[in-house]
């Protein structure tokens, strides 16, 4: 069987054609330019992904290394203070009971974990740490020259004298593993007279040997 087609259908039908594949191109053209506002949208997400990430990575960073610093600073502790404040002189007791010392001239305070005001010592951080003190007194008949030096108010280690005349003199130092807001000070020993004045012969010093 044979179709015969004028030539108005000929052209009616081309013509379609024509829409229809220009409509397909159109189509094509709109699907093109939403996968690339996709692509594009895509491509920002990324790219806020990444600086979110590298912004993270970089508080991170600061954060570690504030870390680090206030660890140095920690690991840095020494202090060195003197009974009688800077142009004073004289005796200290006697008294009739153990009676806490305080350290009013501070030639260093590294770390600033002595406080002159109380006498205490407080551990910022747990390690090991090392003290020294030194009392001197005038020698008495009553009088001796003595301290103890404490830890949270246990007695650990005492430096005494009882010299009937001249000078009395005594030191002593210990080494102990402190846990963080441990307390160490002095007390003068009952009964004791204890002298210092602008030479600093009273003194009570401490420092940091390693955390732990």
């Amino acid at each position: 069987t044979k179709v015969f087609m004028s030539k108005k259908q000929i052209i009616i039908t081309t013509n379609n054609n024509k829409l229809i594949a220009n409509d397909q191109v159109h189509l094509i053209s709109a699907h093109a330019e939403e996968l690339l506002r996709v692509q594009t949208r895509a491509n920002r997400t990324e790219n806020q992904v990444e600086a979110l990430r590298v912004q993270t990575r970089a508080n991170g960073t600061e954060t570690k290394v504030e870390a680090l610093r206030r660890e140095g600073e920690v690991k840095q502790v020494a202090f060195s203070a003197s009974l009688m404040s800077s142009g004073n002189a004289g005796e200290t007791g006697p008294f009739n009971t153990h009676t806490p010392l305080v350290f009013r001239y501070v030639a260093t305070n590294i770390g600033n974990a002595y406080n002159p005001n109380t006498g205490f010592f407080t551990a910022p951080v747990r390690g090991v740490y090392h003290f020294e003190f030194y009392i001197y007194g005038h020698g008495h008949a009553s009088y001796p020259a003595g301290a103890v030096l404490t830890k949270n108010g246990e007695h650990i280690f005492i430096a005494y004298e009882h010299q009937p005349s001249h000078a009395a003199n005594s030191a002593n130092g210990v080494t102990l593993l402190l846990e963080v807001g441990d307390v160490i000070f002095l007390r003068q020993w009952q009964n004791s007279r204890i002298y210092d004045n602008q030479n600093h012969h009273t003194t009570f010093s401490g420092h940091l040997l390693f955390p732990m």
